[in-house]
């Protein structure tokens, strides 16, 4: 008997393997990571980061050697867990539980960083997102997003696309359990589009398996 797919998202990266086991091994994408890392130091070199959905701190292990302070957030407490195992410097890296889409944190942020995060929220809800980050971070904080360009291969597939054109992949974990995951894929034009309106002396990095967006809140 087939089981029913789950939507629960933030179930489905509690229980699967990492980031660096599912996405990082990738030959074809490791020399696009390492300009995107290149890229985040000159970016955020001594700056005060809102991290969100930060997973188990990948992005945080790299933020930490170079920012003035991170405070690293995931709504997930098991993922956090995973993220605080690396023993970072505690006196530029704090963590805090929170939903992503509608952050609830406390202090003084310059930047804010999202690793492949933004293909997760809702086109309809963008704007609204962008809003609350820029009460976070103020006017012309800046903004540093990370994520993936689409491949053709089969982690791409597409399952459905709903009415508002979110597209959405089925992924299954090792229990044979299945969940449907929200996973929208951006052109630099599309992006330009979409984030214009709200962002400005914005710069897309498009890579052929990741893009890397900076901008100004406006």
């Amino acid at each position: 008997m087939i089981k029913p797919v789950n939507t629960d998202m933030a179930a489905y990266y509690a229980q699967r393997n990492n980031f660096d086991e599912e996405d990082v091994e990738n030959p074809d994408g490791m020399d696009a990571l390492d300009d995107i890392m290149e890229k985040l130091r000159d970016q955020l070199t001594d700056e005060h980061v809102l991290e969100l959905a930060c997973g188990d701190g990948y992005w945080t292990d790299e933020l930490a050697e170079y920012a003035a302070s991170v405070l690293a957030t995931d709504i997930n407490p098991t993922l956090l867990e995973q993220a605080e195992a690396r023993e970072l410097p505690e006196e530029v890296v704090q963590f805090a539980v929170t939903d992503a889409l509608d952050p609830q944190v406390e202090g003084e942020f310059t930047a804010c960083f999202a690793g492949f995060w933004w293909s997760h929220v809702k086109r309809q809800d963008q704007s609204e997102v962008i809003a609350r980050i820029r009460k976070i971070i103020g006017k012309d904080g800046l903004l540093v997003l990370v994520d993936n360009s689409q491949v053709d291969t089969e982690k791409t597939v597409i399952a459905r696309t709903d009415q508002e054109g979110n597209t959405y992949q089925i992924h299954a974990l090792p229990n044979g359990e299945r969940y449907e995951i929200l996973k929208n894929y951006y052109t630099s034009s599309t992006l330009r589009k979409r984030l214009g309106p709200l962002l400005k002396d914005m710069r897309i990095h498009y890579f052929e398996h990741y893009w890397m967006l900076t901008a100004r809140l406006r």
